[in-house]
């Protein structure tokens, strides 16, 4: 790969996350070979595997549908955590 690489497009992203999946590589060398923090490569395998399971699906969701799920999961987590921490508390987490 270009060491320049400015723009990481769907299109570039692809050949180390498929390494990856396939073992020829890890998430650390290949941040380490592109010089980006594991935090994004691990991202990207994560969107992969995510865009994987829903186009095996036999009814796969649209796009908008799948960010209205992670929405609603999104929400239900914070729910938990609001009555998990208590109302004012998270409150004025949120306002910090």
């Amino acid at each position: 790969m270009d060491d320049s690489i400015k723009r990481w497009t769907a299109k570039r992203k692809t050949a180390p996350v498929i390494e990856i999946i396939q073992g020829k590589t890890t998430v650390s060398e290949a941040s380490r070979s592109f010089d980006l923090t594991p935090s994004e490569v691990e991202g990207w395998v994560e969107d992969a595997k995510r865009g994987m399971e829903n186009s095996l699906r036999a009814n796969p969701l649209h796009i908008r549908e799948q960010y209205e799920k992670q929405l609603r999961d999104l929400q239900e987590a914070y729910g938990k955590a609001a009555g998990a921490t208590g109302p004012k508390k998270l409150q004025a987490l949120l306002d910090t």
